[in-house]
């Protein structure tokens, strides 16, 4: 297996397509391997920092007219946008969403869903086989078990594929802070959705925006 490594091995958000599968309530409800609550977070956290960067994205459910529609939390980072529902588990062999993964001209392909095991590990080690730059977003993901979640990720290291979470994209694709046209939007979405990282922002923003005192500063 050729090693992950050097720069340009690194996500860049004009190469980067998003998938995002199944994050629906019948899925949710059995997810046992993460907080439900942290999902959900980590799934908006995900979209929002896609359209950040201009990342397509593409929003698929399975059956969901027993499955249950889309986060609203997700859908509405995308208004309007159509999700594409399938009958397949596997979700690359859905030709209308390999189809609009295609017409994005991108190779390093995105995937978060549920379950991990299912719906995330089938399309994963699909596209990685059939020459696709395979990332998978472990905590915007979920299983029915942590030993299931655990052992999804084990197979699909074990098939080339690359595992991150929400904040390190993120970062990845920011590279630089000093690209100042997504620095702003992303640091809104790190303080909305990234927990003590973003209080720990707001603290620093106080301190820096907080004269010193006069007693302060002579040691009194």
């Amino acid at each position: 297996m050729t090693l992950r490594n050097g720069l340009d091995s690194l996500l860049r958000p004009e190469d980067s397509v998003l998938v995002m599968i199944d994050h629906q309530p019948y899925q949710l409800a059995n997810v046992n391997s993460h907080d439900p609550q942290a999902v959900v977070n980590n799934t908006t956290a995900l979209a929002k920092a896609a359209k950040v960067f201009n990342v397509p994205t593409i929003l698929t459910s399975v059956i969901a007219g027993r499955g249950g529609l889309l986060f609203k939390h997700l859908t509405e980072v995308f208004p309007g946008q159509e999700v594409i529902d399938r009958t397949f588990i596997n979700t690359w062999q859905d030709s209308k969403v390999v189809d609009a993964v295609k017409a994005t001209g991108r190779k390093q392909l995105i995937i978060a869903g549920l379950w991990t095991e299912v719906c995330v590990a089938m399309p994963a080690i699909q596209a990685a086989g059939e020459g696709w730059d395979v990332t998978v977003i472990t905590d915007a993901s979920g299983g029915t078990s942590v030993e299931a979640h655990q052992v999804a990720i084990q197979r699909m290291i074990g098939a080339g594929i690359n595992m991150m979470t929400w904040l390190a994209i993120a970062a990845e694709w920011q590279r630089d802070w000093a690209r100042e046209e997504t620095a702003a939007a992303l640091t809104d979405v790190i303080i909305e959705h990234a927990g003590g990282s973003g209080i720990a922002y707001l603290w620093e923003q106080q301190l820096l925006n907080t004269p010193v005192q006069a007693a302060s500063r002579a040691g009194l």
